[in-house]
């Protein structure tokens, strides 16, 4: 898709395009002044023969010349995706007990690994990659790293505990992305939280002040919520309801201007981190291609004058 870096440049095309209807009118008078010669055989025989609708190529390219060199002072250019080299995904997972919920074959817990794991096999491996796991606190299990085998050990080493403290997730997150080396660049690397979760913060600080965390530091949130409303647990020999906290998780990718998605089974979830993979680790360049414009109208101009030159001996 064309968009201009400056359109007010555009501007510039209204002299021209005045120009054209100018000719156009001029046209029509011209047409005019020869009807009022009523004795059209003599006007033939004493007339040489005109050019016809060849006058009207040259002065046709002549215009589009200007109207494209007009368009290519406003700067055109294309949205081109840039890889983001040292961009950066943290994956916070919960472990809280209501993981063990088996409304998600075979357990919560264990389709969470399993598509988390083919999400980073997906990744490109120039991105960093690092892993959060949270419970009642979050810890960091991988800092973020291009090696993804150390990501893959963690996911098959999470371990469940009680609580669930969603807001520090996001918190620890954040600071194992101010961890990552500058290595000569300026600026905080461009990175993504992914937080899968399946239930309501019971501890640490609150959501809201997490996404407002992200937000300053311009990190967005994708969130994943995870398993079905009928999904219970058994603790300490009580069976307990643990359905899913959709509001929280929608309202924190929004903030954070991430996306939300919601994933009842572990083929759902293997779907969404293959959207988010997609689109995790580029950002929309726009590439100028002025180039190409004044290309044209150089091609436009070349025309019209060698036609004009080729059969009326002069320039237009």
């Amino acid at each position: 898709m064309i968009r201009f870096l400056q359109p007010a440049w555009l501007l510039s095309l209204l002299p021209v395009i005045a120009l054209a209807g100018v000719y156009v009118w001029r046209q029509f008078r011209r047409r005019t002044y020869a009807m009022r010669f009523t004795n059209v055989n003599l006007l033939r025989a004493i007339a040489p023969k005109g050019l016809g609708w060849r006058r009207h190529v040259s002065a046709t390219a002549l215009l589009l010349a200007l109207l494209i060199l007009g368009a290519a002072m406003a700067r055109p250019s294309v949205d081109k995706k840039e890889p983001l080299e040292r961009a950066t995904v943290m994956l916070a997972i919960d472990v809280s007990l209501s993981m063990e919920a088996d409304d998600v074959q075979p357990t919560r817990i264990e389709a969470a690994q399993e598509a988390a794991k083919a999400f980073v096999n997906e990744l490109p491996p120039t991105y960093n990659l690092g892993l959060v796991s949270f419970a009642k606190s979050a810890n960091v299990l991988v800092s973020p790293t291009k090696d993804r085998n150390a990501v893959i050990a963690g996911i098959d080493g999470l371990t469940l505990a009680e609580a669930t403290a969603t807001g520090e997730a996001v918190f620890t997150s954040l600071d194992a992305i101010r961890s990552v080396p500058a290595d000569g660049a300026n600026g905080a690397p461009p990175a993504r939280i992914v937080l899968l979760s399946d239930g309501y913060r019971t501890s640490g600080r609150s959501i809201e002040d997490a996404a407002t965390a992200a937000s300053q530091a311009n990190v967005p949130v994708s969130t994943i919520a995870f398993g079905t409303d009928t999904g219970v647990v058994d603790i300490r020999g009580n069976l307990q309801r643990v359905p899913v906290d959709r509001l929280s998780l929608q309202q924190l990718a929004e903030n954070t201007k991430g996306y939300f998605y919601e994933a009842a089974s572990v083929s759902e979830l293997k779907k969404v981190y293959e959207d988010m993979g997609s689109s995790i680790g580029h950002r929309v360049e726009p590439r100028e291609v002025t180039q190409w414009y004044a290309g044209a109208a150089l091609l436009f101009g070349l025309m019209a004058a060698g036609l004009s030159l080729i059969w009326t001996s002069r320039l237009p």
